[in-house]
């Protein structure tokens, strides 16, 4: 059997440096907002050549503090890509602001920039892209569209760990950078996570703000906030696996060139494009019958998921929220299938996998 994921062979070559990291959280007495996680901070702003990182506890926290941090106005509008995970517009949601769709290429599987104007009324305030699979969207058109319409950027980074666009990376374009650490991502914790990035001092001191009761100071309460802090054990994971991330992303990357060369045509593999650096969170293709092939490899002793299986405009809990139909979600929603890529998997693994796709 070939798993899709096991995350204990992921992080099994990181235990050591986990119990030490574990250990010295426990002895320290100090597990939340200690120095665990400002090391970590520091860290992640320095792999990404920013200068400032607040830990938060989850993805979907740092998208929403981020929203929260400009203080817009209640039901100012962002505009979000119509395939993304459901988490991006529950985070705009609850920041009590209103999500405006936009299909993406169909080849990046990003928003498009194409189809962005179109959707920019007087109302809207942030492009919020999504950096899907761990691919970048094309920046360069999207910051242009920004600084046309005064509008902020929030890049959702939270499958783009150290991916790049013309050199640089993700989450370093837009006004602040969101990030998940959940257990899968390429820099995965060992629960949930989440943190900002951003160059904006001040937008940094209000996530973190947000995050911590609406406070600076101990018991006084600037604003009426949330609790979301990154605590110390998964800070302590991160900068070990933090370490490591590089060799996670080159270790995808070419397992994934062995499906881009090897894999038979007839399944539609992700685009590869020059000035790109896709760190691979996941490997998709499409293919019409795509539930046959699951079951197929499934029966092959491959395992496989189905990143997103329904489009947001069709989930129950968004039921009366999007009025237009999303022909281009749609298709990836139904045709999408993502392989076996991780950090645990052999290149051996990927061929047989290769092997037994083309015969499908």
């Amino acid at each position: 059997m070939i798993d899709y994921e096991n995350l204990n062979k992921v992080n099994k070559r990181f235990f050591k440096e986990f119990k030490s990291s574990f250990e010295e959280t426990l002895e320290s007495g100090w597990y939340i907002l200690g120095n665990k996680v400002k090391s970590f901070e520091k860290e992640f702003s320095v792999y990404n050549s920013i200068k400032y990182c607040v830990g938060v506890a989850s993805g979907l926290d740092a998208l929403k503090l981020s929203l929260k941090s400009f203080d817009l106005p209640e039901g100012s509008e962002v505009i979000v890509p119509s395939n993304t995970y459901i988490a991006t517009i529950i985070a705009v949601l609850r920041a009590n602001l209103v999500p405006v769709l936009v299909e993406p290429n169909i080849l990046t599987y990003n928003l498009d920039p194409e189809k962005i104007e179109e959707k920019i009324t007087k109302k809207t305030k942030i492009i919020l892209p999504v950096h899907l699979y761990g691919k970048l969207s094309n920046m360069s058109k999207i910051c242009e569209l920004a600084l046309k319409y005064d509008l902020k950027i929030i890049e959702d980074c939270a499958q783009a760990h150290g991916a790049n666009y013309k050199n640089k990376k993700a989450g370093t374009y837009g006004d602040i950078g969101a990030f998940s650490f959940y257990p899968t991502k390429n820099l995965g914790a060992l629960g949930d996570a989440g943190a900002i990035i951003t160059d904006d001092a001040k937008l940094a001191e209000k996530v973190k703000m947000l995050g911590n009761y609406g406070s600076v100071r101990k018991y006084y309460n600037e604003v009426i906030g949330y609790n979301s802090r990154m605590d110390e054990v998964q800070a302590g994971f991160l900068s070990v696996k933090l370490k490591y991330l590089d060799q996670i992303n080159e270790h995808k990357r070419k397992l994934a060139k062995i499906y881009n060369e090897y894999l038979s045509d007839k399944f539609i593999k992700p685009t590869v494009c020059d000035n790109y650096f896709d760190v691979y969170h996941i490997y998709p293709i499409r293919i019409k019958e795509r539930d046959k092939l699951k079951v197929y490899l499934l029966d092959k002793g491959i395992k496989t998921e189905i990143h997103y299986p329904i489009p947001p405009h069709q989930q129950k809990a968004l039921k009366g929220i999007f009025k237009e139909d999303y022909p281009v979600a749609e298709e990836i929603h139904q045709t999408i299938l993502s392989l076996p890529l991780s950090y645990a998997h052999s290149e051996d693994e990927i061929l047989q996998v290769v092997e037994i796709m083309n015969k499908f």
